[in-house]
């Protein structure tokens, strides 16, 4: 079991994939994106609000920051692919995401709110990911700080990225025994 908090299923570059994706590759890694929503429900199910309130590490977000910051993360994931889908390599933005976190909206607003704003979001990110050619995949957009990312490895880090942040959770109520 990793040891590390921060990181309790691995970083994202260690998931054992490689680029270019295979196609079953790809379509395991969409059914991650498409379970998210209800895996995450799932992780909360029961919680109280101060359990809510309780930081998933010392110094880290909150449970309810925790999935907040996952709506605000696959909000801009789910633009940005649409964004390398029309345009050609689009300069994309960076965000931060800590300052967010701190936003009356992520440090108070009921995980309700973006429980059902992640569901219907994936719901339409997911007909998207299913619709693309092979040569879609390798379309890309330009990060400030990661440089050119294509399309599937924006979708290597965001099957990732869900799966990370539900563990924070799901570690952490196994730690205060919470289950």
């Amino acid at each position: 079991m990793n040891q590390d908090l921060r990181y309790p299923i691995g970083r994202a570059t260690e998931q054992g994939y490689s680029l270019p994706l295979e196609a079953t590759q790809r379509e395991k890694l969409i059914c991650d994106v498409e379970e998210l929503p209800a895996r995450l429900r799932a992780a909360l199910e029961g919680l109280s609000q101060e359990q809510l309130e309780e930081p998933y590490r010392e110094g880290g977000w909150t449970v309810r920051q925790t999935v907040h910051h996952v709506a605000d993360s696959h909000v801009n994931a789910y633009s940005r692919f649409r964004l390398a889908l029309t345009e050609e390599q689009p300069r994309i933005f960076a965000y931060n995401e800590a300052a967010w976190a701190q936003l009356a909206d992520a440090r108070e607003e009921r995980v309700e709110v973006s429980l059902a704003l992640l569901a219907a979001l994936h719901r339409r990110w997911v007909t998207l990911l299913r619709s693309l050619r092979e040569e879609d995949w390798q379309r890309s957009y330009d990060h400030p700080e990661m440089g050119p990312c294509t399309l599937e490895r924006v979708l290597l880090i965001y099957a990732w990225h869900g799966r990370h942040h539900t563990a924070h959770i799901t570690k952490l109520r196994e730690r205060k025994g919470w289950n």
